[in-house]
């Protein structure tokens, strides 16, 4: 992609306020943005930490993306869902500088910040676009729809009891489960909630969808994953073994968005209708190492650096050692609970 030198430019950026990190790398990319004539838009609760007398400011809402050219994110994975809300229906692409773990979704940390500015300025990106999920909850007729770009999850919503579901599968039943839940997860997510309940991880360019069972107490309870052209449903009965009549359970969508369901609703996934754009920079020479991974690396060495997979003795195509593939050490504390959702998308 190559963006003209006369085209009038905006960029959003969504930051971690609460992490002084976070505020600093925001106040770098404002002063980098604005020097090479970009517009750069924050949103109004963000301004006064941020900053900048050079921003605009203006309301979280879903026209706050509109008309730019990226939105910007500097944070973990859950700024990055939550900076998806906006840049979904806006229709533009997010980057991500990562400040959390290892994210999936996050393309450039800290140290190539000046690289990865250049890139931006100079118009040397792709867009990648993501598969989202559309969620359609029912009680007799739909009450409620919102979408997911991880994971809409069915989990009970009483601790001391497992929830009773019945899955389908294209309008036929496949399984009644006394769980804790199901998770329905995009490739995307399947490195987030979908793969800490046993799922597999799914390379984000495959078109599929995915349901995991979380707990579930059955013979057949492993993860499946079905054709995006498929809908997939759980339909709640209520706590299992029928001690209450108004035990029902919660729908989470990204770990942000929730819904209530009451015994005898029904949950809705299919493809989304918009999918979610990622910017993608040019690749930088090396991998993993430490506990990053290079802008612009693939997705096998992202999956390297975030669960420390041993791969030393590689030799690669060539036969020659890759000595900077070197697997990290995970980080399992998380940077803020609302960093939570998501998990390591």
């Amino acid at each position: 992609m190559m963006v003209g030198a006369d085209r009038s430019r905006t960029m959003l950026l969504v930051a971690h306020t609460g992490r002084a990190a976070a505020l600093r790398i925001a106040r770098a990319l404002v002063g980098k943005l604005t020097d090479a004539g970009i517009s750069v838009r924050v949103l109004e609760p963000e301004q006064s930490a941020i900053g900048c007398t050079t921003t605009t400011a203006v309301p979280v809402c879903e026209t706050a993306a509109v008309g730019t050219e990226m939105v910007v994110v500097v944070g973990g994975d859950g700024t990055l869902l939550r900076a998806a809300e906006l840049a979904r229906p806006a229709g533009v692409p997010l980057l991500g500088v990562n400040l959390g773990h290892v994210g999936f979704l996050a393309e450039a940390e800290p140290e190539d910040l000046t690289a990865a500015v250049d890139s931006v300025v100079t118009g040397q990106y792709s867009v990648e676009q993501r598969m989202t999920i559309d969620v359609a909850i029912r009680n007799g007729e739909q009450f409620a729809a919102t979408w997911a770009l991880n994971e809409a999850t069915v989990e009970k919503a009483a601790r001391d009891r497992m929830l009773d579901l019945v899955t389908e599968v294209d309008g036929r039943p496949l399984s009644r489960w006394g769980c804790d839940g199901v998770v329905f997860a995009t490739p995307t997510g399947s490195t987030a909630y979908a793969f800490s309940a046993g799922g597999p991880v799914v390379w984000p360019e495959v078109d599929a969808l995915l349901l995991v069972p979380i707990c579930a107490h059955a013979l057949f309870a492993g993860p499946i994953v079905v054709s995006p052209r498929s809908v997939l449903a759980a339909e709640v009965i209520g706590a299992a073994g029928g001690q209450s009549e108004t035990d029902g359970a919660v729908l989470w969508c990204d770990g942000r968005r929730m819904v209530e369901l009451p015994p005898g609703s029904r949950v809705e996934v299919r493809r989304g209708s918009k999918p979610v754009l990622l910017a993608r920079l040019p690749a930088v020479a090396g991998a993993a190492v430490a506990d990053a991974v290079a802008t612009g690396a693939p997705f096998t060495d992202r999956l390297v650096a975030k669960f420390g997979l041993p791969v030393s003795g590689w030799r690669g195509q060539g036969g020659v050692g890759r000595a900077e593939m070197k697997a990290s050490t995970p980080r399992s504390v998380p940077e803020r609970p609302d960093e939570e959702p998501g998990g390591h998308a």
